[in-house]
C-alpha cells in the first residue's frame, strides 16, 4: 500500500545513488545537464549559484539574482516520454514538501498546473523538462529564495512573482535548500516508480491551486476559460468549459 511521504526535514541526508554537481557559475544548468548527461551512470543533480543565460518555458528569460536557486536534475532513465513528462508532479510535490520544511507552513503554498508553485499566492518556483537523447531527462528547477524577478520580465495577466526571503522572513542559501529538496524528491521518485502515478495524482489535488474555480488556459491558437476540475491519470488538465469538459495536455493557466 502507498503512502504520502511525510515532510522532508531541512536536515534529511543526501539520498543515496543521487550524483551533485556544484558550480560558481554556468550559462545555464539546463545546458550543463545536456553537455554531462551522456556521461552519467545515475541521477545527478546540478546546481549553480549563478546562470549567465537561464531560461524558462518557451524560452523566455529566468532571471537569477545572487541567492536564488537554479539547478537541474538528470534522471538518465527517465521511461517513454509520457512517463518522463509525469516527473514535473512528483518535483512539484518534492518543492512543496522543501518550502514546508524550510518554512514550517504547509498552508501558505500550492502547486499550479502544470509546473509552479505559489506562495501566498504569488509564483515562488518553476518546473522545465527537456528530454534529452537516450530516454534521458532533466528538470530545471528555478526557486526565488533571496529575490522576486523584477515585473518587466512577468508576461501580463501572468501570476506575480514573490520570494521565500520576504514572504516567510526565511533566508535559505541556494546550496542548502539542495539539501532539502534533494532527499523530498527521492521520497516522491520512490514513490512514483513503486506505485505508479495514482499516489501521486491524489497528493498534488490535495495540494493543488484553484481547483474547482474558473480560470483560463492559453493554448497556442486559442484560449479557453472553465472551472479547473482537476487533472486525469496522464497528467493533463480537466477544463470544464461552456461546450463541455476538456483535457488539456499543456496550455499556460491564468488566474
Amino acid at each position: 500500500m502507498s503512502t504520502d511521504p511525510a515532510t522532508v526535514g531541512a536536515g534529511s541526508a543526501w539520498p543515496d545513488g543521487y550524483d551533485r554537481v556544484l558550480l560558481e557559475e554556468t550559462d545555464s544548468t539546463m545546458a550543463e545537464a545536456r553537455r554531462r548527461a551522456p556521461d552519467l551512470a545515475g541521477p545527478a543533480w546540478i546546481l549553480a549559484r549563478h546562470q549567465t543565460a537561464g531560461h524558462g518555458r518557451r524560452g523566455r528569460a529566468w532571471q537569477h539574482p545572487p541567492g536564488n536557486f537554479a539547478a537541474t536534475l538528470v534522471l538518465p532513465h527517465a521511461g517513454d516520454p509520457a512517463q518522463a513528462a509525469l516527473r514535473s508532479f512528483t518535483t512539484a510535490l518534492a518543492l512543496h514538501d522543501a518550502f514546508v520544511a524550510r518554512c514550517g507552513t504547509r498552508g501558505q503554498f500550492a502547486l499550479k498546473w502544470p509546473n509552479d508553485v505559489l506562495l501566498n499566492g504569488g509564483k515562488v518556483a518553476g518546473i522545465l523538462l527537456e528530454s534529452l537523447p537516450g530516454g534521458a531527462l532533466s528538470i530545471g528547477i528555478g526557486v526565488n529564495l533571496s529575490q522576486a524577478p523584477t515585473a518587466e520580465l512577468v508576461e501580463p495577466g501572468a501570476t506575480p512573482p514573490v520570494c521565500l526571503a520576504q514572504e516567510c522572513d526565511t533566508l535559505v542559501p541556494p546550496q542548502a535548500f539542495l539539501g532539502t529538496l534533494a532527499p523530498a524528491f527521492a521520497r516522491w521518485e520512490d514513490q512514483f516508480t513503486t506505485y505508479g502515478f495514482g499516489p501521486i495524482r491524489t497528493a498534488w489535488l490535495q495540494r493543488a491551486a484553484r481547483m474547482g474555480e474558473t480560470v483560463t488556459a492559453r493554448l497556442p491558437n486559442t484560449e479557453l476559460t472553465g472551472r479547473f476540475l482537476g487533472i486525469d491519470d496522464a497528467g493533463h488538465m480537466i477544463l470544464q468549459t461552456s461546450a463541455g469538459p476538456r483535457d488539456i495536455a499543456a496550455a499556460d493557466v491564468f488566474f
